[in-house]
């Protein structure tokens, strides 16, 4: 049990509005995880695997250990559909140290350098139709974080309606892509064999090339975050979770098929940016436009998403008084009935990091341990089962425990990998986590 003033806050505070159906759940899941990745991913991961079959493998392999995860943490969603997502998996599964150290590095660094780092490849791609200084792109770069947050804060049924819009357009040129690709690309590479192949061969090069379809997936639990403002969290979660990311794999499979379709394997290595390639060869100049507009709508759509779940985490943290200015971060609008403060927390923050250059580095610090975590809360399946027998599931994970096995693998195998190819990142991420700890001390103390 909690200290009393904590017990007494928890109490007393007001929730949020219950206003998000499944559909927007759904798109919610898909714009956050298609961002910019489906659009550059490809050279990096044929290029590690060797062969288009190869690669086309590594995307199916990836798809399957992240719905693994998700079938996953979908029956522990079902089961506390509670504001805050992961963090709130962690303090009823582990311990509330165990959830602060996560929302610490959530809502401190790796949100706010996720929603940085989106809106500057958003205003990158804009200088193909505007010419921008560098200084310029920075303040537009800010101007899209506090424009996607002002709506967050007038409605989150807006912003849930912004991600529906902007997940269906940023569809179309995808869907594009992949009708004409398959029907009139020529090249088709599928018997080819890469010049990266003698490089990273067997189990090594394919297993790079999963990793990087793992991080292409990343993103589809923060509608978690929401679980108090979905309509029907208990079946809506699961739901929109599984919808979704099928829904992803599908579109990142068919996509990667008909770039390989459409331009030679070795092209497609050498070319950082493969699908905006692909669409010149299929359209001309008016393709290269086609995807730069297409990217920026997939970006704004993930900026859309990233903020208005990541945002959740620090608000359920001051609610549960464990974060520091708990009283005002916790606050709901009473005029919106949206955690406005909490928004412009995360956007200030977002802001900052923008203008020091810094987010890159602070997020590659910040994904380690946030995969600690996540491999955490998939592991919480086997407490939940053993000791909170008495909360209702209305979804199981099915083919248990195979199936949380598979995603608790892919998480480690992440892990391992991060480990070998980024050790300094890795540590100094560790360390992050850490300072977090007397943070921690520091806010029970004062709330005894």
């Amino acid at each position: 049990m909690q200290a009393n003033k904590t017990t007494s806050n928890a109490a007393n505070v007001k929730a949020l509005k219950k206003e998000i159906g499944l559909m927007e759940a759904i798109t919610m899941v898909v714009g956050v995880v298609i961002g910019s990745g489906i659009f550059f991913k490809a050279s990096a991961v044929f290029g590690n695997a060797g062969t288009p079959t190869l690669g086309i493998l590594a995307w199916i392999v990836g798809g399957i250990i992240t719905i693994a995860s998700a079938l996953t943490i979908a029956e522990i969603a079902a089961a506390i559909p509670k504001t805050g997502g992961i963090f709130v998996y962690l303090k009823e599964l582990y311990s509330e140290k165990w959830a602060f150290l996560f929302g610490w590095v959530q809502a401190v660094i790796y949100v706010p350098g996720v929603a940085a780092a989106l809106s500057i490849v958003f205003v990158t791609q804009a200088t193909y139709f505007i010419a921008l200084t560098a200084v310029q792109q920075k303040i537009l770069a800010i101007i899209m974080i506090f424009f996607i947050t002002l709506i967050n804060i007038i409605s989150t049924k807006l912003g849930s309606k912004v991600q529906f819009v902007s997940t269906i357009a940023k569809l179309i040129p995808i869907f594009v892509i992949i009708v004409f690709g398959l029907l009139k690309g020529e090249a088709n590479s599928f018997a080819a064999v890469s010049s990266a192949a003698s490089a990273s061969t067997g189990i090594a090069g394919f297993g790079a090339a999963i990793l990087g379809t793992l991080w292409a997936y990343d993103g589809w639990v923060g509608v978690g975050n929401m679980a108090g403002e979905l309509k029907n969290p208990k079946k809506d979660i699961p739901r929109s979770i599984i919808i979704g990311l099928a829904i992803i794999i599908v579109v990142y499979i068919l996509i990667n098929i008909a770039i390989i379709n459409i331009m030679p394997v070795a092209d497609v290595i050498a070319s950082p940016k493969a699908a905006s390639d692909a669409a010149v060869i299929l359209f001309g100049n008016s393709g290269a436009a086609l995807i730069a507009a297409g990217i920026m709508i997939s970006i704004f759509g993930a900026l859309n998403g990233y903020l208005m779940t990541g945002v959740r985490v620090p608000f359920a943290m001051a609610q549960d008084n464990l974060f520091p200015f708990a009283k005002y971060l916790g606050k709901i609008s009473d005029k919106f009935e949206t955690p406005v403060n909490a928004l412009l927390f995360e956007a200030v923050l977002a802001s900052l990091y923008v203008m020091s250059g810094s987010f890159e580095t602070l997020t590659n610090l910040a994904v380690f341990a946030v995969w600690i975590f996540f491999v955490m809360t998939v592991y919480g399946i086997f407490i939940l089962r053993s000791k909170h027998k008495d909360i209702e599931r209305p979804y199981k994970v099915p083919l248990f425990p195979i199936v949380p096995m598979i995603g608790i693998a892919g998480g480690i195998y992440i892990l391992i990998s991060t480990l070998i190819t980024s050790t300094s990142y890795a540590l100094y991420g560790l360390a992050i986590t850490a300072i977090g700890l007397p943070v921690y001390l520091y806010i029970k103390r004062k709330n005894i």
